[in-house]
């Protein structure tokens, strides 16, 4: 099965409005309404892949017999139409690539409490600390090289090396992309904001950028560049499309603790202002719930399961055999400091 590309970058109308800070939310409405039952319809907003949240929303209608309408776009586009569509948003439930954009949501009082039982199907450090959306799936960052170009053991530890002279001309990455977005607000939060600085500028002189992680991955396999920073699924599918035979990278990872092994986690929360309440939590006790994380973990998203103990089948690193640096979900924000820290080295 092909996947639909789409590109989830930071669109500027986010970026603008996030940035100075004119994120107008509009006034209360009504008390949504609790009941619900099979055959009414909740309005999923989605920043997920769009073929397994296909899958997920074609399992949870045979399983409850509740409709989905589901949306998919890119993730900053849909949370800022949250913001500015306010209480009047359509949407029930948004589902996340990256836990920045339901921060946004969240620090605006958009999102309501997620149920107790959802969030305890899924280990407490993945979901949010507030208990407004629950975390679904996980997958690392991950340098990209080209086996012909480099070795594994020429590469280093740490992906701040990668913006070096050493690497001029040899490394790739792609700004715009949101999952550049929490490796930068790891930088940030473990080295400090002048070594951000820094490394922005190290990058701008010597890294060339790209306009997406699906670009990045295949010039890198292709020759074009010796390595590139990604988000390890990038790789796992270019690899099943292409087959091993036409595989000319792999996959490494920095060591224990470096901001370039983060592990980031996406998500889903129902939205204060659903009309639908009681469907949307159903929607989200579905999506950590076995079946529903079989999914996950059987699908060519190739990312990680985080509920009901369900494990990958794909043939990733295991999860428990990564090493992360020591950060919360908390820890990584709501993504205005590191669009800041993008648009002032010139990156956006």
């Amino acid at each position: 099965m092909m996947w639909t590309i789409r590109v989830r970058t930071m669109l500027s109308a986010w970026v603008v409005l996030a940035l100075a800070g004119l994120l107008v939310v509009a006034g209360c409405g009504s008390a949504p309404s609790t009941q619900d039952a099979a055959g009414q319809t909740i309005t999923v907003y989605s920043g997920q892949h769009e073929q397994t949240a296909q899958m997920l929303v074609a399992g949870f209608t045979a399983a409850t017999g509740i409709n989905v309408a589901l949306r998919s776009g890119g993730e900053a586009e849909l949370a800022n139409q949250i913001l500015q569509e306010g209480s009047a948003s359509p949407a029930d439930v948004f589902y996340a690539e990256n836990p920045p954009a339901l921060e946004a949501l969240r620090e605006k009082n958009l999102l309501s409490p997620v149920d107790a039982a959802t969030l305890s199907a899924v280990p407490a450090a993945y979901d949010s600390p507030q208990g407004q959306w629950v975390g679904v799936s996980a997958r690392s960052a991950a340098l990209v090289f080209n086996t012909t170009a480099t070795s594994e053991a020429q590469l280093p530890a740490s992906v701040l090396d990668m913006a070096g002279p050493a690497w001029k001309g040899k490394f790739g990455y792609a700004p715009t992309e949101t999952d550049f977005q929490p490796v930068l607000t790891a930088v940030a939060k473990l080295k400090g904001a002048d070594v951000v600085k820094q490394w922005l500028a190290d990058l701008k002189a010597n890294a060339k950028v790209y306009p997406d992680n699906e670009t990045l991955v295949a010039a890198v396999n292709s020759g074009e560049i010796a390595t590139g920073l990604i988000d390890h699924y990038y790789w796992y599918r270019l690899q099943r499309e292409l087959g091993p035979a036409k595989t000319a990278s792999a996959l490494h990872y920095f060591g224990t603790g470096d901001p370039g092994s983060l592990v980031d986690v996406s998500g889903a929360g129902v939205l204060a202002s659903s009309k639908h309440t009681s469907a949307a939590q159903k929607f989200l006790a579905y999506l950590v719930s076995k079946p529903a994380q079989t999914i996950i973990g059987t699908s060519d998203s190739y990312e990680y399961p985080l509920g009901s103990g369900v494990i990958t089948s794909q043939p990733l690193r295991p999860l428990d055999q990564l090493h992360p640096p020591a950060l919360s979900v908390a820890d990584l924000g709501d993504g205005r400091s590191s669009l800041a820290m993008l648009q002032q080295a010139g990156l956006l």
